[in-house]
């Protein structure tokens, strides 16, 4: 939403109370929408953006209510000291129940948080300090410097302050470091982690601020009714709140407030309605309603917000994301020391791994030094896209150890990898295609900074956060994408993203750089402007570990290679002496004769072969 929109929004709210021809009931109505909105903000993040599906919200609402009603009516405490009490009870509970249940996957989750939301109902109910289920009353009601909020147009304007600065702090959080790991949660959390981010614990994260979130939205209520009972917190309005994040959309911080008006308005209105039209007194709006959200799930699925932004993008004429100027200037991000050149940087000794009584990788060893590009070739189902994921953590091994700088890879998990300067591309690409290229590769470089999520809520991380996107753009710039910054990653050709892997992994400043097929799908110039940016890193004092297919390419940038056949070493040395290798031959085309005169045009490869066969003889042109 642009400012103008947004003015014009937060002027209709502002004047919407002050005006006496609004009727009250659509004042308490608007309340209710505000009280709604915070609670599914938390269910944008959770569940539309982390891919976590929880259905007892209400459960946490309920828990932020009745610790303000208990303490206001039992201690006489300032119901203003009873906030924080409430967020940090519903924190730790949340924190305890995350913890548990976010190991789970699948319909697990969902049927767990099932569980604890009913669990948690009927604990309310049965308390008898909490009143049971007849609850709590005579709660006393908000002032803000001697002015009471009793009555719905004066905390009217508390309530949506506090949607708006939720709304705020949710948008600040998502634009920043922490935000772009949030962002992975749903579909990258296996890359992230290679690049060093613990994505259990921003699940945790996630639902935290959740629950946070739906706990204000109990204090407020439980202010704005001053009474509480356990039925506005059971398992039907968890669902209705999942329901509003859905329907509003759920990847958008504007779908949450939308849905919200949506379903309350409905469920209102509905009732209202079509007792006139049916001309009948039963009950058919739940019916009606049930089929107008499937209709919705049908023709919306991403929710209604971002159809009517797309409409709202293309009367302002929309914008030019290839025209917006880079990220302003910025201090540049510490590097690491690059070891001597000659070192041994990466060791891999009698590596194995077995699938069942398949072995994929059958004790491979070789080394890698500083300032070297090694070669890991061989034809498909070799096992260099398998020694690659041994190396990185991905996979665990069978047996066998590798080594980085004297540190054990083979017992750390791949975020640990990543911390001591491992970085790599995948065979197939791993991006998230609905950020923004310069947003991928700020993804590359989060081990790099050390922003919390409460200062990127709160915007102070700024000076921090230019830095990332700095460093992500200088990288773009290198590989050739600087034209590229705001465009959404899934829409750049295949050839582009494996590029755009290749900036997100030198955004992390690795040491050791390992490549799985970078140059598949690259024309023939993108693959000379690789191969020089290759070269300069290799000049620089980085290490890389390089999987390709394209053997023009190979022969000309390694200074060594390794040749695997079937998860076993066939061959190991200089580029001139493997194109002579008679076992390496045999494997790529199958056998010579004796009579056979290797002339590359009479080549006819057999159809294990993957690799250019042309790439057997020496490469004519420099790349």
């Amino acid at each position: 939403m642009n400012r103008i929109a947004l003015i014009l929004v937060l002027v209709v709210l502002a004047a919407l109370p002050a005006l006496s021809v609004t009727p009250e009931f659509w004042i308490t109505h608007l309340n209710y929408i505000g009280l709604a909105s915070i609670v599914v903000l938390g269910l944008v993040l959770l569940t539309g953006i982390g891919g976590m599906t929880s259905f007892g919200q209400a459960a946490f609402v309920g828990i932020g209510a009745y610790t303000t009603a208990y303490l206001t009516t039992a201690t006489d405490m300032s119901p203003w000291l009873t906030l924080p009490i409430g967020v940090l009870i519903t924190g730790a509970v949340a924190y305890v129940l995350g913890t548990i249940t976010l190991r789970l996957s699948g319909h697990y989750l969902p049927l767990c948080t099932l569980a604890w939301g009913l669990a948690l109902y009927y604990l309310f109910g049965n308390l008898d300090f909490l009143g049971q289920y007849d609850g709590i009353s005579s709660i006393d009601s908000l002032s803000v410097f001697g002015l009471s909020l009793a009555g719905g147009r004066e905390i009217y304007y508390l309530i949506w302050l506090i949607v708006l600065l939720s709304m705020w702090a949710t948008r600040n959080l998502l634009d920043s470091r922490p935000g772009r790991a949030i962002r992975a949660l749903k579909s990258g959390g296996g890359m992230a982690e290679s690049f060093g981010i613990d994505m259990a614990n921003y699940k945790v994260i996630v639902f935290v601020y959740a629950a946070v979130l739906a706990s204000v939205s109990g204090w407020l209520y439980a202010h704005m009714q001053r009474a509480v009972s356990p039925s506005p917190f059971g398992l039907n309005y968890g669902i209705e709140y999942l329901f509003m994040a859905v329907v509003g959309g759920a990847g958008s911080v504007w779908g949450a407030v939308l849905g919200s008006g949506l379903i309350l308005t409905l469920k209102d209105q509905l009732q209202n309605v079509l007792p006139k039209i049916l001309d009948t007194n039963y009950n058919f709006e739940l019916i009606v309603f049930g089929i107008l959200m499937v209709l919705v799930l049908q023709y919306a699925r991403d929710g209604i917000w971002p159809i009517l932004s797309s409409w709202w993008s293309v009367l302002t004429g929309g914008t030019e994301r290839r025209r917006l100027d880079p990220p302003p200037e910025a201090l540049a991000l510490t590097q690491r020391t690059r070891p001597e050149k000659g070192t041994v940087v990466l060791n891999v000794d009698s590596i194995r791994k077995e699938f069942g009584g398949l072995v994929a990788v059958n004790d491979i060893s070789f080394t890698v030094k500083a300032g070297e590009i090694v070669g890991l070739i061989g034809p498909n189902g070799a096992g260099k896209s398998t020694t690659f994921n041994l190396i990185t953590g991905v996979t665990p091994v069978t047996r066998g150890q590798a080594s980085f700088m004297g540190q054990r890879l083979d017992v750390l998990p791949a975020r640990d990898i990543a911390k001591l300067g491992v970085g790599r591309t995948f065979q197939h690409v791993q991006l998230l295609p609905t950020m923004t290229v310069l947003e991928n590769v700020a993804l590359g470089a989060h081990l790099r900074s050390n922003v919390g999520v409460w200062s990127a809520a709160l915007h102070a991380e700024r000076g921090a956060e230019a830095r990332l996107l700095h460093e992500a753009a200088v990288q773009l710039q290198r590989v050739g994408l600087g034209d590229y910054l705001y465009e959404q990653a899934g829409n750049l050709a295949l050839g582009q993203q494996r590029i755009l892997e290749i900036a997100r992994a030198l955004a992390a400043d690795p040491l050791l750089l390992l490549l799985d097929e970078p140059a598949a799908g690259l024309r023939y110039k993108e693959k000379q402007e690789l191969a020089k940016i290759l070269d300069q890193l290799r000049q620089e004092g980085m290490s890389i570990l390089l999987v390709e297919h394209d053997m023009d390419f190979v022969m000309q940038l390694t200074d060594h290679l390794v040749v695997m056949d079937f998860g076993t070493k066939l061959a190991e040395g200089l580029p001139t002496e493997i194109q002579e290798n008679p076992a390496v031959l045999e494997a790529y085309l199958g056998g010579i004769d004796d009579d056979f005169n290797f002339d590359e045009s009479s080549v006819e490869p057999s159809s294990k072969v993957v690799d250019s066969v042309s790439s057997l003889v020496p490469a004519r042109d420099a790349i």
